[in-house]
């Protein structure tokens, strides 16, 4: 095997040219584009398909060095942080509150789901924890934390490539079905978005007349999202020395909504970027470029002879996933255009990531028009609240 590691500035450049693959697939292919698959989800698994395939073919291990990808994430969450105000806060605080407790409700069906097929198919012990909400709800990055102890625990050698194969299908999948579901509440019953409201996050590719995006603007914006980010690593250090485990994006996220509902009312004067075109189009690039280079990198060859155990329970975890959001997200939320909207993110945070499930919404937002609650809500949850109950959880689990 012939090991290839990708440098940083030829990742993202690769990540760029992934992402215009992907939107010229989806202006070619009609299904794509008329069920949201997202431009970066489309360019990025072709990429990781090409990839497996010189593995597979010509002995060939590429690697990609992902430190603009971790940067990028912070940009991106800095920029949701920075659109959310605190009158739009207390106003979604009942969605807020119903959105969090179908999600608490959802990770114990999803462990339920995982012990009890683990069982079924006779797989060792302990290995259910890392086929329910610490690969899915959780990702890669609780994979990775929580693999040692639960080795550990349980004497299982390939805890962490199960958990991470359980994890890169989970993405896979729900990149795929969150536009779909969206697109299928809408149609089916007749929602619209509105269409009068500028995007807070995924900017149409056409030209305004009256774009206000200049240099100006857009380095004032990257100004204060820089500020945002520096604070905000100052505050997970504060966290984490506390003995606090929380992703350095949620800090930047909180710091970021924390700046954004009190400078602009101490210094009135002052540009601020909240709403703002040039915000849009620096949190679309982040958001975009992340998710082309997230998915491009994965390494699709380690889910080789983990075999049908890992595929039946991943079946049985997406139509329950399908299930939940059709039976229970979507009515719960009101069935309107918002609720439909963050059922398409549901299918993100449930079998994904935070950022796949924004991807979702977002090309759905895009068709179909503006949905400011949603993309305030839903980050809270996914990245924040959910990570604690997620912990737990596991802790239980592994006792």
């Amino acid at each position: 095997m012939t090991p290839i590691e990708v440098p940083g500035l030829l990742t993202f450049t690769i990540s760029i040219v992934v992402f215009f693959i992907g939107a010229h697939l989806n202006r070619i292919i009609p299904i794509l584009g008329r069920w949201t698959i997202p431009e970066a989800v489309t360019g990025g698994l072709l990429a990781s398909t090409a990839t497996l395939a010189a593995y597979e073919l010509l002995d060939v291990e590429i690697t990609f060095t992902l430190e603009a990808r971790d940067l990028l994430l912070l940009y991106f969450f800095t920029g949701v942080g920075l659109n959310a105000r605190v009158k739009d806060l207390i106003g979604s605080g009942r969605p807020f509150l119903v959105l969090l407790s179908l999600t608490l409700c959802f990770l114990v069906i999803q462990n339920v789901i995982a012990i009890a097929s683990a069982a079924t198919l006779g797989l060792p012990e302990g290995m259910s924890i890392f086929l329910g909400s610490a690969s899915l709800i959780g990702g890669h990055g609780t994979t990775i934390a929580w693999a040692p102890l639960i080795s550990a625990r349980y004497g299982l050698n390939n805890a962490l490539e199960v958990g991470i194969a359980s994890s890169t299908l989970g993405l896979v999948i729900a990149s795929l079905i969150g536009g779909p579901i969206g697109r299928l509440l809408i149609t089916r019953h007749g929602l619209r978005g509105a269409t009068d409201e500028d995007l807070t996050i995924g900017l149409s590719a056409a030209v305004r007349e009256d774009d206000d995006v200049s240099y100006v603007s857009l380095l004032q914006t990257l100004l204060v999202m820089n500020i945002a980010i520096i604070v905000g690593y100052a505050v997970y250090e504060v966290i984490d020395g506390a003995g606090v485990k929380l992703p350095l994006f949620v800090a930047c996220l909180l710091v970021a909504i924390c700046l954004t509902n009190t400078i602009p009312y101490l210094l009135p004067r002052l540009p601020w970027p909240t709403r703002s075109r040039a915000l849009s189009l620096l949190s679309d690039l982040s958001l975009n470029v992340f998710l082309a280079m997230s998915l491009m990198s994965m390494q699709l060859w380690v889910l080789e002879g983990l075999g049908f155990s890992l595929l039946v329970i991943l079946a049985l975890q997406t139509a329950a996933t399908i299930l939940f959001i059709l039976l229970a997200v979507f009515p719960a939320m009101g069935r309107d255009y918002e609720a439909a909207v963050l059922s398409a993110g549901f299918g993100g945070i449930a079998l994904g990531a935070t950022p796949t499930a924004i991807a979702n919404m977002t090309a759905v937002t895009k068709v179909y028009g503006a949905a400011t609650t949603a993309f305030i809500i839903l980050p809270l949850i996914s990245a924040f609240f959910i990570d604690l109950a997620n912990a737990a959880v596991i802790g239980f689990l592994a006792r």
